[in-house]
């Protein structure tokens, strides 16, 4: 079906079994040669010395944040696509993430198709981005605040936080690491407009979130 060289394609995510799920379905399509990663500091270090086409990459790696590994990525390689692929489902970060030079965002619940179709768009040259982020992008903005969408992960940090507790003890009783719980901290300042974490615990307790 491709007459043309494979491409390289590079994908970043600290879930085992998102990793195998996605090479497993990208690997029926001869299209890719496939390298996985499990922290954005791998992918920096591999472009280093690799030529890549497309990376997938998560928005919450254990090491750091996928939107600032995107940019990184970015300013290294201006012509790799990159592709967020995330249950992060707010507005701002996916529009965080484009600013940051993302190709295309897709939400982890698409389906095998849609995620096949996105990579390809992308490689085409359009904007990729599943139906449900297409919905989430062309909803109006309005004025009145609209309650994020929390996963059970950032919950519990956000009650950990209301709590008092530090990054290094939410880690501990999480068992995460400190990097992963202040990347949440900053997707959740991001996700409720807040600029410290008093607003944030704020504006959680006065919707009742914790």
């Amino acid at each position: 079906m491709y007459n043309k060289p494979r491409l390289t394609l590079a994908i970043v995510d600290d879930h085992p079994m998102i990793l195998e799920g996605l090479k497993s379905l990208l690997q029926q399509d001869n299209q890719f040669q496939i390298f996985s990663f499990t922290k954005g500091s791998a992918i920096l270090d591999f472009i280093q010395e690799n030529q890549v086409d497309v990376v997938l990459l998560d928005i919450v790696l254990n090491d750091g944040s996928g939107l600032d590994f995107c940019k990184s990525i970015k300013q290294k390689l201006p012509k790799t696509i990159v592709i967020g692929i995330s249950n992060q489902a707010e507005r701002s970060i996916i529009f965080r993430f484009l600013e940051n030079g993302g190709n295309g965002y897709i939400l982890k619940n698409a389906n095998p198709k849609e995620i096949t179709d996105c990579i390809n768009k992308a490689i085409n040259g359009d904007l990729a981005l599943s139906k449900e982020v297409q919905e989430i992008m062309l909803r109006a903005s309005s004025d009145n605040f609209e309650l994020p969408r929390l996963t059970k992960r950032e919950q519990q940090i956000l009650s950990a936080i209301a709590d008092g507790h530090t990054s290094i003890e939410i880690g501990e009783k999480l068992f995460i690491s400190v990097i992963t719980v202040e990347t949440h901290r900053r997707n959740l300042l991001q996700k409720f407009k807040a600029k410290n974490m008093i607003e944030l615990v704020k504006i959680a307790a006065e919707n009742k979130l914790i």
